[in-house]
């Protein structure tokens, strides 16, 4: 049976995995610090042959067939993309050169460079019975 007594407050049990789990973290430390370890995991993980090319080459070739026109699928997708993206920046550009006399307008009023006319100036808001009040 578990020995649930408290000191000051705090179950034993959380004390000593309190005090186990500071001991691991401080062993992990020594021994990560050791360059014969360090350099043992590394040879280790450079023998390991789990790379994902060598998982692909243990597949049933059925599975690779697919995975191969999978990847083909993949690439035409990635092509209709790129033309997505080179059409959208075409269309951003040509809309781009549309705002492009009113942010100078916009510029120009902004910096009191320009005043603007009346009828730049008039104002129709659809609340103005609000404004009026």
């Amino acid at each position: 049976m578990a020995d649930h007594s408290f000191s000051d407050g705090v179950p034993s049990d959380s004390v000593e995995a309190a005090k186990n789990a500071s001991n691991t973290e401080k062993l992990t430390d020594q021994v990560m610090q050791n360059p014969r370890v360090l350099a043992a995991l590394q040879e280790r993980l450079d023998n390991v042959p789990h790379t994902p090319s060598s998982y692909i080459e243990t597949l049933p070739k059925a599975v690779k067939r697919r995975i191969n026109a999978l990847k083909q699928l993949q690439v035409r997708c990635a092509h209709i993309e790129a033309k997505f993206y080179e059409e959208v920046h075409d269309l951003e550009r040509k809309y781009a050169a549309l705002y492009q006399p009113l942010f100078d307008k916009r510029r120009e009023f902004i910096t009191g460079d320009v005043e603007p006319t009346d009828a730049e100036s008039e104002w129709h808001s659809e609340n103005e019975e609000e404004e009026k009040l």
